[in-house]
């Protein structure tokens, strides 16, 4: 197993130093999903929810946490982002409904951005829950994880696809 790097030889805390890092382009994509009744997703849909654009507001949500992410996340560096994508894609499967949160960050510097992207997906979803609570108290926030990462030393990572 490798050795943590957010944690000094003492083991404590520690933000890591990427000053000797090169600059390169970094991308994530992150998702999470939004699991509801079909009759939740139907109104999301009409675009009547109680509390107005649900979308449009957990799409800015999603931007806004990427930005956020260090003021969030304790020894996470602030980074020049240079793109925030939040999509959103709806399904029916059987008796259960889900918006599936997509999100991609993009930026160019010394360390990755997947904890920008799993912010943005986690926050966008909370936000829809957070609009639509008033007609479902039973929605489950599920699977965020990181899809694909690139740039930087590791390279190239894309998750595994699961069938649930």
């Amino acid at each position: 197993m490798s050795k943590l790097t957010h944690l000094d030889e003492q083991g404590r805390a520690a933000m890591v130093d990427v000053s000797e890092k090169p600059v390169t382009t970094r991308v994530a994509r992150a998702g999470a999903t939004l699991a509801m009744k079909p009759e939740t997703l139907a109104l999301l849909k009409s675009g009547n929810a109680p509390k107005g654009d649900v979308l449009a507001t957990a799409r800015i949500a999603g931007i806004q946490a990427a930005k956020r992410t260090p003021d969030l996340i304790p020894l996470c560096h602030a980074l020049a982002i240079s793109k925030v994508e939040v999509h959103f894609n709806d399904r029916l499967e059987g008796p259960n409904a889900f918006v599936d949160i997509e999100t991609r960050v993009k930026c160019s510097g010394q360390t990755g951005v997947e904890m920008e992207a799993l912010c943005a997906a986690t926050v966008a979803a909370l936000t829809l829950y957070d609009m639509l609570k008033a007609v479902e108290k039973t929605m489950r926030v599920e699977n965020v994880r990181v899809l694909e990462k690139q740039g930087g030393r590791s390279g190239h990572f894309v998750a595994e696809t699961s069938s649930t």
